[in-house]
C-alpha cells in the first residue's frame, strides 16, 4: 500500500499534471482518488500476477484494456525483454478475455519491428515464426528455453550480476541479429506481435487493436507544448549536440526521420479504442509522420544548430555552449572510418603510453575505454534507425484520422 502511495505522489508530481491541477485547485486529489485506483502487479506472470478477488472485480468491471507496458532498451537483457515484450502481452490478452464488459484491447507496439526494412512499410500483422531475413526455425518456446539454459550456465559458474546482465544483453542481440532484427527491442516486440494474433481467439469476440508509433518526442499541443520525460532516442542526441559533445550526425542527410509527438500518438489511441469498442475487428495502426509530414535528417540537424545558436545551453560554469555544423557521416563506412580515427586510435596510443610509462595513466586510460566502448555500443545501436531507408504506411491511420474529423467520435 505505501509503495502505490508513493507512486500516487510522485506521478501526480509531475509537471505534465500541472494543467489538472490549475483547472481543480484543492479538488484534484479527492479526485484522482476517486477516479483511479493503482494495482501493483506484473505483466510477466499469469493473470498479472493479482490476487483472486482483484482479478473477479475487474473480470466484471474493465471495458477499455490498454497495454503499453514495455521494456524500450534497444539492448535490454534478453531474458527480460522477453518476459515484458514478448509474453506480457499474451497474459494481457489472456486477461482480456475473461473481462465480460471489455469493449476493446489495445496493445502498443513500435513501428520498428519492421527492422531494417526499405520502401513503404505497410500496417501488416505478422505470422508466428516470420522472420525479417528469411532465415527459418523461429519458434518462441524454444527461445524461452534457451533463455533459461543460458541463465543456469551463469549460475552454475556463479556469475555476478554484472556479468549476468553484460552476457543476456549480448545474447539478445545475438538472436535478434539471427532473425533480421537490428535489436533486441525491435525483436521482442515484434515477437509479442506474433503471439497476440496467434492467440486470439476467433470464437471470441475481440476488438484487437495494435499501434505502432515511431519516433515519439516532446508534446505538440497537450497537455501543453513541449513536456517530455527523460531523454530516450532521438532527444539524447539533440540535447548532446546542445551541449557540444555530439560534434558528427551519423546518418544519410537526406534520408526521413519518422518523429511523432507524445500526444498525437496518445490522441491515436484514444481514437482507435472509441472507433473499435465492440467491434471484433483486428486493426493495425502506423502512427507517425514520414509519408503525411516528413522531415529530412538535414533540416532536423539545421533546426537544431539554429535553436542552439538562438537559445545556447548554459553549462555548470555558466558559460553560454558554442555549437558548430557537426561532421555528416552520410555512410555507415564514414561512421565507422571517423570513429576508428576519432577514438580507437587515441585509445590505442594511450594503451602503449601507459605500459610504456609503467601505468603511470591508468586511471585515464581506463575512463576512457568506458567512454568509447560506451560510444560504440550507442552508434552501433542507433546506425539502424539514422540509416533508416523505410517510411511508414498510414492508410488505416488517416482513415481513422478523417473518421475523428467527422465528429463520429461523439457517439461513444
Amino acid at each position: 500500500m505505501r509503495m502505490i502511495r508513493d507512486v500516487e505522489i510522485k506521478v501526480m508530481g509531475k509537471e505534465l499534471f500541472k494543467v489538472v491541477k490549475e483547472k481543480y485547485g484543492a479538488n484534484l486529489n479527492s479526485l484522482i482518488q476517486e477516479k483511479v485506483t493503482l494495482l501493483a502487479g506484473d505483466i510477466t506472470r499469469h493473470n498479472l500476477g493479482l490476487d483472486t478477488s482483484t482479478l473477479e472485480e475487474l473480470f466484471g468491471q474493465v471495458d477499455f484494456l490498454i497495454n503499453l507496458a514495455a521494456s524500450t532498451d534497444f539492448d535490454e537483457r534478453y531474458d527480460v525483454a522477453l518476459g515484458i515484450n514478448t509474453i506480457g502481452p499474451t497474459n494481457v490478452l489472456n486477461f482480456s478475455k475473461k473481462c465480460s464488459k471489455l469493449r476493446v484491447f489495445l496493445h502498443v507496439s513500435t513501428a520498428y519491428v519492421c527492422g531494417e526494412k526499405e520502401g513503404v512499410v505497410l500496417e501488416t500483422p505478422f505470422k508466428l515464426g516470420d522472420t525479417l531475413n528469411g532465415t527459418s526455425g523461429l519458434n518462441i518456446d524454444m527461445e524461452k528455453v534457451l533463455v533459461e539454459e543460458k541463465l543456469e550456465e551463469l549460475r552454475t559458474i556463479k556469475a555476478s550480476e554484472k556479468h549476468v546482465t553484460s552476457v543476456m544483453r549480448d545474447f539478445g542481440i545475438q538472436r535478434a541479429r539471427k532473425y533480421g532484427w537490428p535489436n533486441t527491442y525491435s525483436f521482442t516486440k515484434a515477437m509479442g506481435e506474433m503471439l497476440l494474433w496467434h492467440f486470439k481467439d476467433d470464437k471470441t469476440p475481440l476488438a484487437l487493436v495494435i499501434i505502432r508509433p515511431t519516433i515519439i518526442t516532446s508534446t505538440f499541443k497537450e497537455p501543453f507544448p513541449g513536456w517530455l520525460e527523460g531523454l530516450r532516442n532521438i532527444d539524447s542526441f539533440i540535447v548532446g549536440y546542445g551541449k557540444g559533445k555530439m560534434t558528427c550526425f551519423p546518418g544519410c542527410p537526406e534520408s526521413i526521420v519518422d518523429l511523432i509527438p507524445a500526444d498525437m500518438v496518445v490522441n491515436a489511441m484514444i481514437a482507435a479504442m472509441a472507433a473499435h469498442a465492440d467491434e471484433p475487428i483486428e486493426m493495425i495502426y502506423h502512427v507517425g509522420s514520414s509519408i503525411s509530414n516528413p522531415v529530412l535528417y538535414r533540416r532536423l540537424q539545421n533546426y537544431g544548430h539554429r535553436y542552439f545558436s538562438e537559445r545556447p545551453w548554459i553549462n555548470k560554469d555558466g558559460k553560454a555552449v558554442v555549437v558548430r555544423k557537426g561532421t555528416e557521416l552520410g555512410t555507415v563506412a564514414k561512421v565507422q572510418r571517423y570513429m576508428e580515427l576519432h577514438y580507437l586510435i587515441p585509445l590505442k596510443i594511450l594503451t602503449v603510453v601507459n605500459i610504456a610509462s609503467c601505468q603511470y595513466f591508468r586511471g585515464t586510460y581506463f575512463d576512457l575505454a568506458r567512454k568509447v566502448k560506451f560510444l560504440m555500443r550507442l552508434v552501433e545501436l542507433f546506425t539502424p534507425y539514422v540509416f533508416f531507408k523505410g517510411v511508414f504506411d498510414d492508410t488505416n491511420t488517416e482513415r481513422l484520422r478523417r473518421w475523428a474529423e467527422r465528429g463520429m467520435i461523439m457517439k461513444c
